[in-house]
């Protein structure tokens, strides 16, 4: 199911869908000369790539390389919901980078550690360069019943609302959100993303370039956490 609007991905260089596999089905695919990586958001089953099989469970990701064929199996009874992000024109491979090296395919969110973000939100950290992944970071955000100071990235964003309710506020406006609303943040975008339920409302999200899902900036361009950097002027 195609999610992203094609002009924006070219601009942001982020193509997401929702691919949905039916019990007993299998979806073959290819990342052509992109990079891609998976969340499941729902179901279980396995993924075949270069003649290996592994299992993927809800709540777990994948990375893919470019110039690789995979298929996802359903062997379940439930179906499989899988969040889809192709990273396009992907960035060259680093010096240490050779085919068929070692790199983490498939990562289970419940292993990862959680890190502080900002206003009492939190993360944990999918796929990103220490993984594999060259060219993004793909993590899972935690956004607590309490809403942010309006801020931006520097960095290009699709985001999938996991769990929860609430509202994306940008540019004046208020847009209502729910579990498998898909967002589009292009870089320096002033926005908020408001938890109007009672739970913590989730998120899985890719954004490039690679960094940390911390680096914000109130509209004025002031640091919204410590540790990040000034940001530099467009």
């Amino acid at each position: 199911m195609p999610a992203t609007d094609p002009a924006l991905a070219r601009r942001t260089g982020l193509e997401q869908s929702v691919i949905e596999c039916a019990p007993g089905a299998s979806v073959a695919r290819a990342t052509d000369e992109a990079e891609e990586v998976l969340f499941v958001v729902a179901g279980a089953g396995e993924l075949s790539i270069a003649g290996a099989r592994q299992r993927l469970e809800r709540e777990s990701g994948a990375y893919l390389a470019p110039g690789e064929e995979y298929a996802l199996d359903n062997a379940g009874t439930e179906p499989l919901r899988v969040v889809s992000v192709r990273i396009l024109d992907p960035a060259p491979p680093g010096p240490r980078a050779t085919a068929g090296s070692e790199r983490a395919v498939v990562r289970r969110l419940a292993d990862q550690e959680a890190q502080e973000a900002t206003t009492e939100r939190w993360f944990r950290i999918v796929a990103d360069p220490s993984t594999g992944l060259r060219s993004a970071t793909q993590f899972v955000g935690y956004i607590p019943t309490e809403r942010a100071p309006e801020h931006f990235h520097t960095y290009d964003e699709v985001i999938y609302i996991l769990e929860g309710e609430g509202a994306l506020h940008t540019q004046g406006s208020r847009t209502p959100v729910v579990a498998g609303s898909l967002i589009e943040l292009p870089a320096r975008t002033v926005h908020c993303l408001e938890n109007t339920g009672e739970d913590v409302m989730r998120l899985v999200a890719v954004f490039r370039p690679a960094g940390s899902p911390a680096a914000a900036y109130y509209p004025d361009g002031t640091p919204a956490y410590p540790e990040t950097p000034p940001v530099v002027s467009a």
